[in-house]
């Protein structure tokens, strides 16, 4: 059985596959991050698509990031020898590749590859024919080009390569997309140019991180910011949550839903890691896709968006896949696109407001774009919604969503203040005061002692936690204290944090989640800002130990089975473990800090 924390990422800005310990790649679409899977085997069987390459008698293997780069380095140990694979898609603007380099490091091995390529998500078997030197697999508007010096053979619908390596040989294998009316796969690569540039570029871009961290976070650091990067697609610098679809929350459960969208209410954390991790220009071209995604009518404003800005995420489900571990259905597109999350102007403003506080030119075109969010939103703050976590049930009215209404307001008033930008700021700081005012009336509860999930609901939610975050009342406040301690008694397990209390009738869905590891973090946040420093170190350091081997996080965590849950890896858990490493370590910049700093005409 294939363990989430089984799986290494390769990416090449533009999309991304997944790898087995074993040797198999079990997750890949091509071109893009959200299209069609021609290797689908993570959510069903071989027989949905992969790509295996391993010794053929098997052996023991172990793996490891060369450096820090995203070229992933298996080596494996058998009773003939030892050989390693490095794995990598190289960054080219031209026709995608994977490409695997078989190297002999002792003795003879006898490798085998076994490519099954199934396109769009393993429902379709292509037409496979010789060109010159390669194979090439077409099916509709999906080709595939396949070259390697290897002996290769059709055998059971798939094509097999069965060879040796001695000490010393190096033998490649490269899998290359192209539109399939072309007349001629595109040209072949030179698999060892192509690893010295992705190798090149990885260690270049992770060197521009100066921040100096504890020698033992260093590398999850970097880690999460090359995942964040790794995530980008490229062409237009939107950053998706997840490369992969359908990897339940719950093992058996049907939480799944596909991940390989942009989501708005990532924006300013996003940011945040990115101008922190001295990464710039990726943080400037997110806020060039943040603006592009929510130009128009303010009314119709998503939560989430396709990489390019599309805004029609029709969610299907897959009925011939049978799901990771038989977690059904597997699905594709993205139902809650389609929800009300007022949160999200909070997080679309605030993030534009904290663009600038770092550095990012001044431009008047998403300064007149803020002010008509604004509008909108003050009109639109007063209704009920999903809420940040896409209930599948009536709509409410969230403490979270009126937190962030609230933000919006208030980043505008100090973009005025602070900023010395255009606007009705007097309006503004009435309609921050009522909104405050309300959320403190009808989110807290006197008798639990906390702010709860939604107005009259006895419910707590994990989102509570980020009340002191974005400033809305400082973490000293004595109804923060006794809402950070109410979400300590009811909503950790195992010192991880869940979301919320699943069940029948809370959120649409039955019931049955792990603990969620960007709400974890968020309490290193809060525990951190009420001085507790050395519990937030302590969960800190416990949160990146659930890390894989190679250092990825999933979104979810099961602490009984001790296993990772949920698409992998996620971005909103490793931008959220950047922003906690810089907010434990007092000798650096705290975006945790700017980010809750209190205006100078806060109500109380």
């Amino acid at each position: 059985m294939r363990a989430i924390e089984d799986y290494a990422l390769l990416g090449d800005l533009q999309t991304a596959a997944l790898v087995e310990r074993g040797g198999s790649i079990d997750w890949l679409c091509f071109p893009r991050f959200d299209s069609g899977a021609c290797f689908a085997a993570l959510l069903g069987t071989e027989e949905h698509g992969r790509w295996l390459l391993a010794p053929a008698e098997g052996g023991t293997s172990s793996r490891r990031y060369l450096h820090d780069t995203l070229v992933l380095e298996t080596t494996w140990e058998t009773n003939d020898g030892s050989v390693r694979v490095l794995d990598f898609m190289p960054l080219r603007d031209t026709a995608p590749d994977v490409v695997r380099i078989v190297e002999g490091l002792s003795g003879r091995v006898r490798m085998r590859s076994e490519l099954v390529i199934r396109f769009d998500y393993g429902s379709i078997l292509p037409w496979v024919r010789r060109v010159d030197d390669a194979r090439v697999a077409v099916a509709g508007p999906d080709a595939l080009c396949f070259r390697t010096p290897a002996h290769t053979r059709g055998e059971r619908m798939r094509t097999v390569s069965d060879f040796t390596v001695d000490e010393g040989e190096r033998v490649p294998f490269v899998l290359t997309w192209f539109p399939s009316h072309l007349e001629e796969p595109p040209a072949a690569i030179d698999a060892e140019e192509a690893l010295a540039d992705t190798e090149s570029f990885w260690r270049d871009w992770n060197s521009q991180c100066c921040s100096e961290f504890p020698e033992e976070w260093t590398g999850m650091v970097h880690r999460s910011l090359t995942v964040l990067k790794a995530l980008t697609y490229e062409p237009t610098g939107g950053v998706v949550a997840a490369p992969t679809t359908s990897l339940p929350e719950w093992i058996g459960g049907v939480r799944n839903w596909d991940y390989r969208y942009c989501w708005l209410r990532d924006a300013t954390l996003t940011l945040l890691a990115l101008l922190n991790g001295d990464h710039p220009d990726e943080a400037a071209a997110w806020r060039r896709w943040l603006l592009r995604a929510v130009a128009g009518d303010p009314a119709d404003i998503q939560i989430m968006y396709g990489v390019a800005g599309e805004r029609r995420l029709t969610e299907l489900e897959l009925p011939w896949l049978p799901g990771y571990e038989g977690s059904a259905p597997a699905r594709i597109g993205n139902a809650a696109s389609e929800q009300l999350q007022l949160d999200v102007f909070g997080e679309v403003l605030d993030a534009l407001y904290q663009a600038r506080v770092h550095g990012l030119p001044f431009e008047r075109t998403a300064w007149q774009l803020q002010k008509t969010l604004l509008e909108y939103l003050e009109r639109a703050w007063h209704e009920p919604d999903e809420g940040i976590w896409e209930i599948r049930g009536p709509r409410r009215h969230f403490v979270h969503s009126k937190v962030m209404a609230w933000v919006a307001f208030d980043r505008m008033v100090r973009s005025v203040e602070d900023q010395g930008l255009d606007g009705p700021v007097d309006h503004w700081r009435e309609i921050r005061g009522e909104i405050h005012a309300e959320v403190c009336e009808r989110g807290y509860d006197a008798e639990i002692g906390s702010f709860t999930q939604s107005y009259g609901s006895p419910e707590l939610d994990a989102s509570l936690l980020l009340i002191p975050l974005v400033g809305f009342l400082p973490a000293e406040d004595e109804r923060v204290v006794s809402t950070i301690e109410a979400i300590e008694r009811e909503l950790v397990h195992d010192g991880f944090v869940l979301r919320y209390r699943t069940g029948e009738g809370v959120d649409g869905l039955p019931p049955g989640e792990g603990v969620f590891l960007p709400c974890s973090f968020w309490l290193v946040d809060c525990l951190e800002l009420l001085g507790r420093s050395d519990e937030a170190r302590a969960l800190f350091e416990r949160l990146i130990g659930l890390a894989n081997d190679v250092g990825l996080l999933s979104e979810e965590y099961d602490p009984v089975a001790g296993r990772l849950l949920g698409n992998f890896p996620q971005a909103f858990t490793h931008l959220a473990l950047v922003n906690s490493a810089f907010n434990v370590l007092p000798h650096l910049a705290s975006p945790m800090h700017r980010r809750h700093a209190r205006p100078r005409s806060h109500p109380q």
